[in-house]
């Protein structure tokens, strides 16, 4: 019989000299054992799973930068859309969600059944843990119980499932669905019997939307680049007939379509008109030239039989009564931009989704009450306030969010001038300082959101700011390889470089203050460890100076009590990010694989025992706790979103 590699292949432990080392890509990693560990220490000991679980409470933000239609209001008064790999039914009276947990990666479509209750979402391609695959698909599945239904296409779908769409005349029987192969193929399903009943190639270039006509089970309309196609399905085929512009300008994008009571499609484009196609044909019968500047993103028709159209570029919303003439419009501002989804809300209202991730409530003439709010880009920086339910999140979208975890809304909100990167409170919870892409840094005032200081160090990315745990000193980590220590005075309203710690041969990727403020420790893009005077920035190389020492946090990925997060073979990018609860029990980590994890700390033995947890898409960039260990915030990079777990 072949026995088993031992668990400790990828790690040695020598008693003697009091290290463990690990390996990463075949680096090593030493680390330093504190004397209390020494004693009983083996790597081969069995570690417990954390006593507490993580629920998902909160997702802060919406898809709208690049997906579309995906904003309804269901019978139960929730609304439904989706961020990363959530799709969210948000009730925003009572300030709850609950969230639909089924999918592993990005969603990027959603339809609701005539039913009100049954769902379809569809998703992209994603990747699990050992780098295969993860076939897109379309979930159907039942907004009240949250349960799966059915699972759609797993080996039919290429890339991503991009449209999605349940026939409305037959009870609902069809499902159509496009998804993101070279020739957008759209297939009609039967979705109880999971069986796919026809199939054709849409288009070589994008398809924006793919709807049943309300009167016509076997009629679907698909528009995109150039083109609205009027699709019969015929047994097991699919005939198209396109439609004709004739003598009207042929718009370089048909970007969006809905049905009038009569079966009229009506369509908006990137040229900013309507045009309306006579029921059943695929002529024009009316036109709106010009009825926005710039492209009509969403079309909806509301149960009075009026018409709504949302601009991209005029960020209007604009209401249309039964003959097409203009009624009533509203802007939506700059900070939140261009209108991307409407649906119609609870009694007279709007629920508007725009590109900066954004869903807003409006009402005729101007009333636009935000309920959702997002980053739009890139996002690393998050920090915990040091006393307060309150955290900091800036992203690459050069936005800085002050969030209140209670009302789950920005306290503030702050444009600067670089993308953001970092984030780190001063103990006292009066500053904040944020690390941009550029290297430059600023420190905000939390209250007033007033800038205090800004400084440039290097001219890359600073990727972490921490103060000391006295609030003496603040230490900036940047990928030129440097750390650049600031004598702090005036409760963070007054810096002054006193060192800079040089010695890694690679970008500084974490940093870690004493708990006496007097050491840090860092690691570095090559899986090094290095240990600094704190008021100085001096190279600390006697191993028996830093071995016992107590550390304010653990946000060091590499480290003895933070080295079990690791997984079997990992890449030293795999995890992106470690932070330990403030009551030292607890360990969670942020990885390349959509995944939060949640440890018991010290986590000091190789590939310890965690809980997992899916809702972000590929990479989660960071974790902390709350001051009061009440819940862990997470963020998502490419995703840009924040979720919020409770702790159980």
């Amino acid at each position: 019989m072949k026995r088993s590699p031992s668990k400790t292949k990828e790690c040695t432990y020598s008693a003697e000299d009091g290290y463990v080392r690990m390996f990463l890509r075949g680096r090593p990693v030493t680390m330093q054992v504190p004397d209390e560990h020494k004693e009983n220490y083996a790597l081969d000991q069995k570690m417990a799973v954390p006593e507490r679980k993580l629920k998902l409470q909160w997702v802060y933000g919406y898809r709208g930068r690049d997906c579309r239609t995906n904003l309804y209001l269901l019978p139960t008064g929730e609304i439904v859309y989706f961020n990363a790999s959530v799709v969210v039914l948000y009730n925003s009276e009572e300030q709850q969600q609950r969230h639909y947990l089924g999918h592993n990666d990005d969603v990027k479509c959603l339809s609701v059944h005539p039913d009100m209750v049954t769902i379809a979402t569809g998703q992209v391609a994603g990747n699990s843990k050992d780098g295969k695959l993860l076939a897109p698909h379309v979930r159907v599945w039942d907004s009240v119980s949250l349960n799966t239904l059915h699972v759609l296409g797993l080996g039919v779908f290429d890339r991503a499932v991009t449209c999605v769409a349940f026939s409305k005349s037959n009870g609902g029987t069809f499902l159509c669905a496009v998804d993101d192969a070279n020739d957008h193929m759209l297939s009609v399903w039967n979705w109880q019997k999971e069986k796919k009943l026809a199939e054709v190639k849409c288009s070589n270039d994008s398809v924006f939307a793919a709807v049943f006509h309300p009167m016509d089970a076997n009629l679907v309309v698909t528009c995109g680049k150039s083109h609205i196609n009027f699709w019969t399905v015929e047994g097991n085929t699919l005939t198209k007939r396109q439609g004709l512009f004739e003598k009207n300008e042929k718009p370089k994008y048909v970007l969006c379509v809905a049905f009038a009571e009569n079966g009229d499609a009506i369509t908006g484009d990137s040229s900013g008109n309507i045009y309306v196609w006579a029921k059943g044909g695929t002529r024009i019968s009316h036109v709106v030239s010009g009825a926005h500047e710039g492209g009509i993103f969403s079309v909806c028709v509301l149960k009075d039989g009026t018409l709504v159209s949302g601009g991209g570029k005029d960020r209007k919303v604009v209401q249309w009564d039964h003959g097409y003439a203009r009624q009533a419009e509203m802007e939506v501002g700059e900070a939140f931009g261009p209108v991307r989804a409407l649906a119609e809300g609870k009694s007279g209202e709007l629920l508007i989704g725009t590109t900066k991730n954004a869903i807003i409530k409006g009402a005729f003439p101007d009333t636009l009450t935000p309920i959702v709010q997002g980053h739009t880009d890139e996002l690393w920086g998050l920090d915990i306030h040091p006393s307060m339910e309150q955290f900091v999140t800036c992203a690459q979208d050069r936005q800085v969010h002050l969030w209140d975890t209670h009302s789950h809304q920005p306290l503030w909100s702050k444009t600067i001038e670089d993308p953001g990167r970092s984030a780190g409170f001063h103990p006292s919870g009066a500053v904040v300082a944020v690390g941009t892409m550029s290297g430059r840094w600023l420190v905000l005032d939390t209250d007033t959101r007033d800038l205090v200081s800004m400084h440039t160090d290097g001219n890359e990315i600073i990727s972490n700011v921490k103060y000391s745990p006295d609030g003496n000193f603040l230490a900036v980590a940047s990928h030129d390889n440097f750390v650049y220590i600031y004598a702090v005075t005036e409760n963070g309203r007054k810096y002054s470089r006193v060192g800079k710690c040089t010695g890694h041969s690679s970008f500084v990727t974490h940093i870690d203050w004493s708990a006496d403020s007097h050491y840090l420790v860092t690691n570095s893009g090559d899986y090094e460890i290095l240990f600094w005077e704190g008021s100085s920035g001096k190279h600390v190389t006697s191993m028996d100076t830093v071995r016992n020492l107590k550390w304010a946090s653990s946000t060091c990925p590499l480290s003895f009590n933070t080295f079990g997060v690791w997984p079997d073979g990992a890449d030293g990018t795999d995890i992106n990010a470690v932070c330990r609860s403030h009551g030292r029990s607890l360990l969670a980590s942020a990885d390349d694989f959509g995944k939060v994890q949640l440890f018991a700390f010290p986590s000091s033995h190789p590939r310890a025992p965690c809980q997992t947890y899916g809702g972000h898409s590929s990479h989660v960039t960071n974790v902390a706790f709350l001051h009061d260990d009440s819940h862990l915030i997470s963020t998502g990079g490419k995703d840009t979103s924040i979720l919020q777990w409770a702790v159980v």
